[in-house]
């Protein structure tokens, strides 16, 4: 299977961004944090460059907490700024405007010493599809604003500028391609789905058996073919048609459970994968 999706419209986004730039004064990326690597745009590190940037991890409370911390270190020690938030509750929201303060202070400093006042923190929301960008910005607004402006996105005291969605124009590892396909990020009518959900079963049977083997009231574990895995929970869950399982109904339980948070807090991304790949190319 081979997944690649960068649309006209994504195209034309990436060219607003790197237009919009010179306007704000730091970005904030925000990423799944069930898959921070997976749905960290690389593509859009090359378009920021240079600029002020955040990197929020945004939906932490659906994550595997201890994993996901991995990937925080991971980031940091790479030289970029963390941020947990769950910008559908409204958590950590205000940190990240005490983060984006910190990144700037020289900056204010700057224009302090200079005699300028300094004027709103203007800033630029951006990431993949499906990573809460919408929900991120209109939160934002309301936990720290009374009064907006008549534009959305746009308040007295910080300016936001959203953007679309952005995809990498290519996926050069397949695997991502996959994690987004789990997360939402790729349209579901575009994407082999039964190579999604064996993806999913092959990640849950090595990091998180105990969870499907609870979910569906099944007895499998990490040897077992992924194919077999899905007949087991076939078997559990749908009767027989013309003598086969209903695979379609399947594919579709396995992917709505990971969507609805059946299977628990879990984190795609796995760190010491990234560890062994590592190890390998050094090799």
């Amino acid at each position: 299977m081979v997944i690649q999706w960068f649309p006209g419209h994504m195209a034309k986004a990436t060219r607003e961004v790197k237009e919009k730039l010179k306007l704000v004064d730091i970005v904030f990326e925000l990423v799944d944090a069930r898959c921070p690597l997976s749905s960290h745009n690389m593509y859009l590190d090359e378009v920021v460059k240079d600029k002020k940037k955040i990197i929020i991890f945004n939906k932490i409370d659906l994550c595997d907490r201890a994993e996901t911390a991995k990937w925080k270190n991971y980031f940091e020690n790479k030289g970029y700024t963390v941020v947990y938030t769950d910008a559908k509750n409204s958590n950590n929201l205000n940190k990240v405007i005490d983060k984006a303060k910190e990144e700037l202070a020289e900056k204010i400093a700057r224009q302090v010493a200079k005699g300028i006042k300094p004027r709103a923190i203007r800033s630029m929301v951006i990431g993949v599809p499906n990573v809460g960008k919408s929900t991120f910005i209109n939160k934002l607004i309301k936990k720290n604003v009374a009064n907006t402006a008549n534009k959305p996105g746009v308040t007295k005291k910080q300016q936001l500028l959203d953007t679309p969605g952005i995809l990498m124009p290519k996926f050069d590892n397949q695997e991502i391609g996959k994690k987004l396909s789990l997360i939402g990020s790729i349209k579901d009518d575009i994407t082999p789905l039964d190579d999604v959900s064996l993806y999913l079963i092959e990640l849950l049977k090595e990091n998180y058996l105990e969870n499907l083997n609870n979910l569906y009231k099944i007895n499998v574990n990490s040897d077992d073919e992924n194919v077999f895995i899905m007949e087991k929970v076939a078997e559990k869950r749908f009767k027989k048609i013309g003598g086969d399982y209903d695979y379609d109904s399947t594919i579709k339980l396995l992917i709505q459970d990971f969507r609805t948070q059946k299977f628990g807090l879990i984190t795609l991304d796995n760190y010491n994968d990234l560890l062994e790949n590592e190890e390998q190319n050094e090799n």
